[in-house]
C-alpha cells in the first residue's frame, strides 16, 4: 500500500481517536488549554512511534521465533511503560512548564490504549517496518490533530453561553461525537 494513503487514512479516515475511540482518557482530560493538548499531542507522538518500533521488533524478532506471541500484550505494556518514563524525565528536566500541565496525564500514556492500540494493530494487520513506521507516526499525527482541535473547540467554549445542565462533560461529550461526524465525512478518501 502506497505510505501516503496509509498516513492519509490512519490521520483522517481511521482516527485512533474519533474512528476507533481509543484514548480517551487524555482526550477528555487534557484537552481544556490547548498548550496542554500541545504537549501531550507531541508526547503521545513521540511514544507511539518508539513503542511501535520496539514492539514490532521485539514481536517479529524475538516472541515469533520463541513461539511467545500470546504473551504480546504483557511485553507491549512493559515497552511503553519504559517510554513513558524516559519521556516523563525528559520532560521533568527541559520542560517543567509542560511536565506540570500534563500532570497526572503524562504517567497515564502508559495505560493509554491508543498508544497500545497503535502498536497491536501494527501485528493485526502485518505492516512491514517501514509501513508500521508510517502507520504509527500517523495515527499518533491524527490523535494529536484531534486533541489540539477539540481543545481548540473547548477553550471557545468558556466564552460560549451554554444552559446550565449542558455545561462541563456533558457539552465535552456531544462536541467529540460532532467533532466524529465530521470526520467520518473522510470516509472513503483512504479506500
Amino acid at each position: 500500500m502506497n505510505w501516503f494513503l496509509i498516513a492519509i487514512s490512519a490521520i483522517f479516515v481511521n482516527n485512533i481517536l474519533l474512528a476507533q475511540y481509543l484514548g480517551n482518557c487524555p482526550f477528555m482530560g487534557v484537552s481544556k488549554r490547548l498548550s496542554t493538548a500541545l504537549g501531550m499531542g507531541a508526547a503521545v507522538i513521540f511514544v507511539a512511534t518508539l513503542a511501535s518500533v520496539f514492539t514490532w521488533i521485539i514481536y517479529h524478532y524475538v516472541m515469533v521465533p520463541y513461539g511467545i506471541e500470546y504473551m504480546q500484550t504483557l511485553i507491549f505494556i512493559l515497552v511503553i511503560a519504559a517510554l513513558v518514563q524516559f519521556v516523563e524525565i525528559f520532560l521533568k528536566k527541559k520542560s517543567r512548564a509542560i511536565y506540570n500541565a500534563l500532570g497526572i496525564y503524562l504517567p497515564l500514556i502508559t495505560t493509554n490504549c491508543a498508544v497500545m492500540g497503535i502498536a497491536l494493530l501494527n501485528i493485526k494487520n502485518e505492516n512491514g517496518f517501514f509501513e508500521m513506521l508510517v502507520f504509527s507516526f500517523a495515527s499518533a499525527v491524527g490523535f494529536s490533530l484531534a486533541l489540539i482541535l477539540f481543545a481548540g473547540i473547548r477553550e471557545r467554549m468558556i466564552t460560549t453561553p451554554i444552559p446550565i445542565v449542558l455545561r462541563g462533560t456533558a457539552i465535552a461529550l456531544i462536541m467529540a461525537g460532532i467533532m466524529s461526524l465530521a470526520f467520518m465525512g473522510f470516509a472513503g478518501m483512504g479506500s
